[in-house]
């Protein structure tokens, strides 16, 4: 069976909509076809609308499936929980970046999550046993850019690759799925589906597991919440079928 490619964090300056749109006909032409470029949750929802409208246009032009995303940062688990009832019914995918173990561990349990993304800095990652096992039991899965990992240089890369390597292992163990995006901010550090596979290498992957990082990972988690988000959706394995007064 063939597989689709998923790019879930494409970060063109969305001031720049030219960028956007090469970076989305770069995509396309790399091989993907689900792509997503996150918002910020300092918009309101309706300039979030008009962006994502905007940029499914652009996508749908080159042959891509838009997702839509939000990324957040909390400070502290009360603000993630917030930002969570505000948002959640109004994006598809819902990434949090953990800046403190607090909001982490907080995200990881939250079956509202999709992705846990954590810095480049080794210090400020904070994916271990405990994490891995809150999120085995949610529907989070671990985010991992590549773009830190072609910018990096020197001791940091080697730093950053040796928690990598950990983490990518924690998450084996645990059953926690791994999502493999670029997250590219212009097009030289935009990579084709099998080179980002084969970057994660270098962090000791599998690469079946790789391969179901950049495909078959993303793909069902749009799909899981493409559903939760249809009106149809009633709850997990529940939905309408139809409605009239005979129902």
């Amino acid at each position: 069976m063939r597989r689709i490619f998923a790019d879930l964090h494409l970060k063109p300056n969305l001031a720049d909509m030219e960028l956007a749109a090469r970076m989305l006909k770069g995509a396309a032409h790399f091989g993907y076809r689900l792509v997503s470029v996150p918002l910020s949750p300092t918009l309101t929802l309706s300039q979030s609308k008009q962006l994502i409208e905007q940029l499914a246009a652009l996508s749908k032009e080159v042959g891509l499936d838009f997702v839509s995303r939000l990324d957040v940062k909390p400070k502290t688990s009360n603000e993630l929980l917030r930002i969570l009832r505000r948002f959640r019914r109004s994006f598809e995918i819902i990434a949090v970046f953990c800046e403190s173990k607090a909001v982490a561990r907080q995200a990881a349990k939250d079956r509202r999550v999709d992705l846990l993304n954590f810095s480049a800095d080794p210090r400020k990652r904070f994916f271990d046993e405990a994490e891995a096992e809150l999120a085995s039991r949610g529907l989070a899965s671990l985010e991992i850019d590549i773009e830190p990992i072609i910018r990096l240089e020197g001791a940091a890369r080697v730093k950053l690759l040796a928690a990598l390597r950990k983490e990518a292992a924690i998450a084996k163990a645990f059953n926690v799925p791994v999502v493999v995006s670029s997250g590219a901010s212009e097009e030289l550090t935009m990579r084709r589906p099998l080179e980002a596979a084969a970057l994660t290498m270098l962090f000791d992957m599998d690469r079946s597991l790789a391969l179901d990082a950049i495909s078959k990972v993303p793909a069902a988690i749009v799909k899981r919440n493409r559903e939760k988000l249809s009106p149809e959706f009633i709850s997990p394995g529940i939905r309408l079928i139809r409605r009239g007064k005979d129902c």
